[in-house]
């Protein structure tokens, strides 16, 4: 489904196959990380409702588990910006660089305005 969605964009924009690759693999990591947070919450609660103090100080290196993985989650979504941001500018690079030579391959120079 993501492959779907970033393959193109409304305005004719392509990502780059690797990029597509990179933004998948991360997407991935993070539902790794949600499921895990998923299970991790499950037994924090069941242990909070046991009141057996055993539990209870279990659920203290659990929800520390459950916080580090939360900053990772946020890291690979800072890194999926980066990288789509990235791949952004080189695209859009590329597209105002095409978009200076004429059919014929010969460049073609911005047009000035002159005042007065």
């Amino acid at each position: 489904m993501e492959g779907d969605m970033l393959s193109g964009f409304s305005n004719g924009t392509q990502l780059d196959g690797r990029v597509v690759q990179t933004f998948q693999k991360k997407f991935v990591q993070v539902q790794g990380i949600l499921d895990q947070n998923r299970l991790l919450i499950n037994e924090i609660n069941q242990n909070h409702e046991s009141r057996i103090p055993d539990n209870l100080s279990r659920n203290v290196g659990l929800i520390k588990e459950l916080n580090n993985n939360i900053r990772r989650v946020v890291d690979l979504y800072a890194d999926l910006s980066s990288s789509f941001t990235r791949s952004m500018e080189a695209s859009s690079e590329a597209e105002s660089s095409a978009a200076t030579f004429k059919s014929d391959g010969k460049a073609t120079s911005p047009k000035r305005i002159r005042s007065g």
